[in-house]
């Protein structure tokens, strides 16, 4: 039951001739009342908890990325000293943005855009690294600039142009 909905408290003075319909529609309303104050302390509850496990998740993300630079500036640091070169990890992801228009653009590539979700000018997508996306940039080349963003960077950009969706509405990201 959504909180949202009014369930009115209907008072009878004592005493009062109080007719049929009205004792069962105050009947009615005790009953929906109990079921909508438990309906709200559920989600209430629920809502705490969920958001327990987020912030816990956050977290956990976090040391993860600080152990994972911190072990690549312990490995330079050791082929540093060792005289030996320290080859970067692959990325992960990539970050494309579309830098042509759709005058004079023929089919394939017109395709491989739309495929990468670059249906406009100045559209920009993040992408994981693989063969096939790869293949469909070499495609497009022309037509889009692409590069390996850092972790500030994609924190940067999806706090100022991200969206959640929630109840089916996009909803811009905070925190």
């Amino acid at each position: 039951m959504a909180s949202r909905y009014l369930i009115t408290a209907d008072k009878v003075v004592e005493g009062a001739v109080v007719p049929e319909k009205i004792k069962l529609k105050m009947a009615r309303n005790a009953t929906l009342l109990e079921e909508k104050t438990k309906a709200v302390s559920e989600a209430k509850t629920s809502l705490e908890e969920q958001r327990a496990s987020l912030k816990k998740r956050t977290q956990e993300y976090e040391k993860e990325y600080a152990d994972y630079s911190s072990k690549l500036v312990n490995l330079r640091r050791e082929a540093k000293l060792g005289g030996n070169f320290f080859v970067e990890p692959e990325a992960k992801l990539l970050f494309v943005t579309r830098i042509v228009g759709i005058i004079k653009l023929s089919p394939k590539p017109r395709k491989v855009l739309q495929l990468l979700r670059l249906k406009q000018l100045h559209n920009g997508v993040f992408l994981k690294v693989n063969k096939p996306i790869l293949q469909m940039l070499k495609l497009v080349q022309p037509y889009v600039t692409y590069g390996y963003p850092s972790l500030k960077t994609v924190r940067a950009l999806v706090y100022k142009r991200g969206f959640g969706k929630v109840t089916k509405q996009r909803i811009p990201l905070t925190d």
